[in-house]
Formats: C-alpha cells, structure tokens, sequence
C-alpha cells in the first residue's frame, strides 16, 4: 500500500522543482515521487542503503 510523505521545501528549491515538473508536463508531486525513487535506487546500487533482509 502506498504511504504519504509531507515535505517542506526552501523556496529555491520548490521554484526549481516546479520549472522542471512544468518542462515535463507532469504535477510537481509526480516528478518529487521520481526522483525520490530513483535516489533510493542508487543508494541500494552504491551500497550506501543495505537491501532488506527478511521481510
């Protein structure tokens, strides 16, 4: 089941994050839930987040 997870972001940060998501016409929470993906999965690659054992 999918979970929801609040961020709050410097305005930079959110200005840069919407002038992407709009680049790629998708919703800002759309292109967040990306890259948050694709981060842990190279943390697992590099090593830096053990793969769960024994769930």
């Amino acid at each position: 089941m999918p979970k929801r997870v609040y961020l709050t972001l410097p305005d930079a940060l959110y200005k840069d994050l919407e002038r992407w998501a709009d680049l790629q016409g998708r919703p800002i929470a759309n292109l967040a839930n990306y890259l948050v993906e694709r981060a842990v999965e190279q943390a697992k690659e590099r090593g830096e987040l053990p793969l769960e054992q024994g769930k």
